[in-house]
């Protein structure tokens, strides 16, 4: 018998759950003062999610899917990718998009039912939230391959759940960027749970990014809890994909503290000792833990800004609040091109409606 072909997953750490490094920092942490920065849009992304919350409890937002133990791997990607990059998000990607130039406004008009939250005053060329399981990963299929086309050095980054790579739609396109050696980056943020469905119920595979291999492109695991870690993987890929290197699989192993959503209740199927166990790893403790220690953060410069994140978020939401209403008829406005004739009746009676309350 001859081998052949065989393959290896490799896995990065830099900061264990304590913050104390398990390896040489890269680059970009040799001066702790440049994760700073990542550290306090980590903390605002925290207290944004726990508002958004509140606020769909108190029926002001509809389902809400927090994000809550997944800071870094947003922190990470988002500090990572250029301006010209574009992000292809799942509907547990807030964060992301906020180190992308989302509004924090512009993020509770979308959850508010209100689409339009996604037409971003930055970032205008990444795509809005999707919903639909492992559809973005064709999407983002089809940027890479026009960027590919027009000879532009721009990536396309696809984020998506541990559940989605169990979809066909995640399959076709990895199968396409490896074939066509498209300019793409795949972040699988695997946080264990599809819902209530654990990953060992998804998958028989060791790893997720295993799963590259059948594609023929690179595929690796990286803590995602150590933002430290999530930049320099995804800073690699991006470099690779940028200079005609190919795709990349990064599967960024991390945890939802959190529910699957509002609408979800993870105490009926999930062991509290398990939840207990990943609270002592969470991402933001980790970096705040490393920075202490090498002297760039001080009690002081934590109150300061504990004090400062709600105060930015409930200016947002202020003005959020303050936009007014959707006009009934704009509903019809970005369906169709051209607006078909059996809908023009429908969209009268909007106007009507919309004229007699004012």
């Amino acid at each position: 018998m001859t081998t052949v072909a065989s393959f290896q997953v490799r896995y990065t750490q830099f900061l264990d759950q304590r913050g104390e490094p398990t390896q040489p920092l890269p680059p970009l942490a040799a001066d702790p003062s440049r994760l700073i920065p990542l550290y306090r849009a980590m903390v605002l992304a925290r207290t944004f999610d726990a508002k958004a919350i509140a606020l769909q409890r108190t029926g002001k937002l509809g389902t809400y899917p927090s994000f809550l133990g997944q800071e870094a791997l947003a922190a990470g990607v988002g500090n990572a990718m250029r301006p010209e990059d574009v992000l292809l998000p799942s509907y547990r990607e807030s964060a992301l998009m906020m180190m992308r130039g989302v509004t924090l406004a512009e993020l509770l008009t979308y959850w508010s039912g209100d689409e339009r939250g996604s037409d971003f005053s930055a970032a205008r060329s990444d795509f809005p939230v999707c919903i639909t399981v492992a559809a973005q990963c064709c999407h983002a299929v089809g940027a890479a391959y026009a960027f590919k086309l027009r000879n532009e050095p721009r990536v396309a980054v696809c984020v998506l759940g541990d559940g989605a790579t169990s979809k066909g739609d995640f399959y076709e396109a990895l199968n396409a960027a490896g074939v066509w050696a498209l300019p793409l980056v795949f972040v699988i943020n695997n946080n264990q749970w599809a819902i209530s469905v654990p990953l060992a119920l998804q998958t028989a595979a060791r790893t997720l990014a295993q799963k590259a291999i059948a594609a023929g492109i690179d595929g690796e695991q990286v803590d995602g809890n150590d933002v430290i870690a999530v930049q320099h993987v995804m800073q690699q890929a991006l470099d690779k994909a940028r200079t005609h290197g190919g795709p990349t699989l990064i599967e960024a192993v991390t945890y939802r503290l959190s529910d699957h959503t509002t609408a979800d209740d993870a105490s009926r199927y999930r062991d509290p000792k398990e939840l207990s166990e990943h609270w002592a790893r969470e991402p933001v403790l980790r970096l705040r833990n490393y920075l202490t220690h090498v002297g760039a953060w001080s009690k002081m410069d934590e109150e300061a800004l504990l004090k400062e994140c709600p105060e930015r978020v409930a200016a947002a939401v202020e003005a959020w609040q303050a936009i007014p209403p959707p006009r009934p008829e704009a509903m019809f406005e970005h369906l169709y091109a051209s607006l078909p004739a059996s809908l023009a009746p429908q969209r009268s009676e909007a106007l009507q409606s919309g004229a007699r309350n004012g």
